[in-house]
């Protein structure tokens, strides 16, 4: 039986059950998004040329609740237009499971959640779902929560292995991690609102051509929010110890906006992120250079993602202070992103002087247009204005003088079915 009957027919049962006033829900999500990349992730060179593609992801999410227990399964198909021929009879990412869960209320104040899930807390920057990526990102993971009026705590455990082995491995697994785990509190008190993540993650490394170990690394901190009437604050401490790949982790990061809505159109916003580094001189083992680990890192950094979305580790940091101009109206929403990037740690040209500090300057414009509930359209363009220090950081010679960035998605989102 091929996943698509499998598909079909659990559609079809779940359906079944709902017809005993159990509530269902089926909705899709069809994300069809247009890109020309022009120095997206990286400089390009003057002998390099752009390139221009659609990618899709294509979503159907069913839901289940009755009495104590939710249930969701996700399937999802990532592609490219053009990676499968007209008359493939195949495709070529095939059918994924996105998510497939369940949720279990033991009583008001406790509950456990099992399956691949999406793990995301406070603004995304250790934990999120990575929406702005076509696959996403979602955990199998194992989570009890408590909740009481204004309070959470979430503790997550997870083991992965990459098959139903008979034996330990010699080699590294291929997944993401070996084992994590972690403990999330969260309160709030009138305006102002707390979080407190400690997170360990075990990965795996080749210390030997016989000897697979696992390293520990612990990422720690705080998230503060304020808000009321027009402000909206917000303060990030994290730090990151333990070891990696052998080697002593020893990282921090800070970050803090504040934003002002001068009216219910416009809200304007000055932020700052540092995330630590390591000199190019420092021949030290040390691991220094904070990563968020988890984080949705798209949203953070500059949307051309040249700093820490899979690139910019184990480098020599950042500093990055942005404004954040937007303004509504209607159906429209308008935001204008300027951003200047340095490094916090020394950088060094190829006699081994140190350069300036000043990596450069990004602008990103974004414009969404909400058709109907169920249809929005949006569309970004974005440039990289580099400097000397940044093409020695990203290892890019002869750099062209415009490095630019667009794209134009529609995502729409239709409930197919519903019953309660």
């Amino acid at each position: 039986m091929n996943l698509l009957k499998k598909i079909s027919l659990s559609f079809l049962a779940m359906i079944g059950i709902a017809s005993h006033a159990q509530e269902f829900e089926a909705n899709l999500q069809l994300r069809p998004r247009f890109e020309y990349r022009n120095g997206y992730k990286n400089l390009i060179a003057n002998d390099e040329k752009a390139t221009a593609f659609v990618s899709q992801r294509s979503r159907l999410n069913l839901n289940y609740n009755y009495e104590k227990l939710k249930t969701k399964i996700t399937f999802q198909n990532i592609r490219t237009w053009g990676d499968a021929t007209t008359t493939a009879t195949t495709d070529k990412n095939g059918i994924a499971v996105f998510e497939a869960w369940a949720e279990y209320e033991l009583n008001s104040k406790w509950s456990t959640r099992i399956g691949r899930q999406v793990i995301s807390y406070d603004n995304q920057r250790i934990f999120g779902e990575i929406d702005w990526a076509q696959q996403g990102q979602s955990h199998d993971a194992a989570l009890i929560t408590f909740h009481r009026e204004n309070n959470q705590l979430d503790l997550g455990f997870a083991l992965n292995s990459n098959a139903e082995n008979l034996l330990a491995s010699k080699t590294p697994y291929t997944t993401n991690y070996k084992t994590m785990q972690y403990a999330w509190y969260h309160t709030k008190l009138n305006q102002v609102g707390m979080s407190l993540l400690f997170l360990n993650t075990g990965y795996e490394f080749q210390k030997t051509l016989t000897d697979l170990e696992v390293d520990y690394k612990q990422t720690f901190g705080t998230y503060l929010t304020f808000k009321e009437k027009q402000w909206d604050i917000n303060v990030g401490l994290y730090g990151q110890t333990g070891e990696s790949a052998d080697r002593k982790v020893n990282s921090w990061y800070a970050g803090a906006y504040f934003g002002y809505a001068t009216s219910k159109k416009f809200k304007a916003g000055l932020g700052h992120e540092f995330l630590s580094g390591k000199d190019q001189n420092d021949f030290s083992s040390d691991s220094k250079s904070f990563l968020p680990i988890f984080g949705t890192n798209h949203g953070f950094n500059g949307f051309m993602d040249y700093f820490y979305v899979g690139n910019h580790q184990n480098n020599v940091g950042l500093n990055d202070t942005y404004l954040k101009l937007n303004y509504i109206s209607n159906k429209w929403q308008f935001a204008f992103i300027p951003h200047v990037f340095n490094a916090p740690n020394t950088v060094l040209d190829a006699t081994s002087q140190k350069m300036d500090a000043y990596l450069g300057t990004e602008i990103d414009l974004t414009a969404t247009y909400t058709v109907r509930k169920d249809i929005v359209a949006m569309a970004g363009y974005s440039q990289m204005f580099s400097s000397s220090t940044l093409e020695r950081v990203k290892t890019v010679a002869n750099a062209a003088d415009t490095n630019n960035w667009v794209w134009v998605m529609v995502s729409f989102s239709p409930r197919i079915f519903t019953s309660k």
